[in-house]
């Protein structure tokens, strides 16, 4: 049986742009006259998906729409999407900050949240009060928090500044006080949005051990929304990604980061790119090969990939370079082939006309997932044309050979690349 603690049921929020309520008393009338009669909203039926890049025909919009899930107890919800996905939103819903035009949220326990810098906090207060004002608004009994008091103000880093005002506060200072008063409180479910990323490196790392503890060790719930793959990966244990007010993925964290990034991303074995009228020298169009000259976007692990580059070049090139990168979608260089590289360099000096480049790997053991290249082309020191993360590749799980089982990245493996080494064991 799972334990459910928080479910969403079809929640839907809509606003009107640029005004409170419906703007005018007849659309409020008219809203009042279809609810004592039992009739749905007729506001309901009018709207614009939430597209902040396009002009919209309606002056409702839809910030969610027939948002569904459900949230086990000690389970580690990751929310992520681009800006205006709707994931703030969502948040306020769940924190009971605003209500769902349609729709229902049902959860058992305390939830406490952390939405922005110094929310629920009086700036007239001092950081110690602040922490007895926000334990009081969680439900906590004054004995419950000077328990915890010591720890609370341990955590934060701001023991000296602790009886001081908060407005006096910076905006790291505040939202570490915020998250250890949230966090040490006990609440059943914690909701964290980005407000991580005002910290600097040391807290947002100690925050992110203390959510891992907070779930796994006490076995309470967290919500957390993020732009940061590496911490959503290394803490969720399940991952939804909105766009435009819904939600297009739901489940495997790794899967999940990968459908957000590669949403970005071109999926394709071939680019073409379009040449100037002035230019020294320009990349023409760069395609990913198999070993039967196929074009091809999906590779088994080990197996033999071809680049090939096509370079137009106008003036002559003294000494040219051509770079070629692999990177993961966590934007962790993988690999960068160089010419320049080499001792006895594969392209010829003074080159004029055209030049078609091919490297092909051999034995390259990536782990499965997908992989973005980026490319540059150089005169010495002189940039002449640069493309980043213009492509994208995916690597299947393989047997390189007999002796292995299938290559996978598990959750828990930190390496990059897997390659074949030598073992002697006495």
């Amino acid at each position: 049986m799972k334990d459910i603690i928080l479910k969403a049921e079809n929640i839907s929020k809509q606003y009107r742009l640029g005004q409170v309520g419906t703007g005018t008393l007849s659309h409020d009338f008219n809203r009042w006259w279809h609810k004592i009669r039992g009739k749905e909203d007729p506001y309901l039926k009018v709207g614009d998906t939430n597209d902040r890049s396009t002009k919209g025909t309606s002056d409702y919009v839809w910030a969610l729409q027939d948002i569904n899930f459900e949230v086990e107890r000690g389970e580690v919800l990751g929310i992520i999407g681009k800006n205006g996905a709707g994931k703030s939103t969502l948040l306020k819903i769940l924190s009971k900050v605003t209500a769902p035009t349609t729709g229902s949220i049902k959860s058992r326990g305390r939830i406490a949240s952390l939405l922005e810098v110094g929310t629920g906090f009086n700036g007239e207060m001092t950081g110690r009060e602040n922490i007895f004002l926000n334990g009081a608004i969680l439900g906590m009994t004054k004995k419950e928090i000077t328990s915890k008091l010591d720890e609370i103000i341990e955590f934060s880093g701001c023991e000296r500044y602790i009886d001081t005002p908060v407005k006096r506060y910076s905006s790291g200072m505040t939202v570490r006080l915020a998250f250890a008063v949230a966090a040490f409180l006990e609440p059943e479910i914690l909701i964290v949005d980005e407000v991580l990323a005002v910290g600097d490196a040391e807290f947002q790392k100690k925050a992110v051990g203390k959510m891992q503890e907070i779930a796994k060790g006490e076995g309470r719930t967290v919500l957390f929304v993020s732009h940061n793959m590496a911490a959503v990966q290394e803490l969720c244990s399940k991952i939804i990604v909105m766009n435009q007010g819904g939600i297009e993925f739901e489940g495997n964290v790794e899967k999940g980061i990968n459908f957000y990034l590669s949403s970005k991303l071109q999926i394709a074995p071939f680019k073409e790119f379009i040449l100037p009228e002035l230019y020294k020298a320009k990349i023409n169009y760069f395609e990913i090969l198999n070993d039967k000259r196929e074009l091809m976007t999906q590779f088994s692990s080990g197996e033999q990939i071809i680049f090939r580059v096509s370079i137009n070049i106008k003036s002559l090139i003294r000494n040219p370079t051509f770079s070629l990168r692999l990177s993961d979608l966590s934007n962790v260089n993988i690999i960068t082939w160089r010419s320049n590289d080499y001792i006895e360099e594969p392209l010829p000096k003074n080159k004029g006309g055209h030049m078609i480049i091919e490297i092909k790997t051999q034995n390259l053991y990536l782990l499965d997932g997908v992989y973005t290249i980026s490319i540059s082309v150089l005169d010495g020191k002189e940039l002449l044309d640069f493309h980043e993360k213009f492509l994208e590749f995916e690597i299947f799980p393989s047997k390189p050979n007999k002796d292995f089982h299938f290559i996978t990245k598990e959750k828990s493996s930190k390496s990059l690349i897997f390659y074949p080494a030598e073992w002697n064991v006495n």
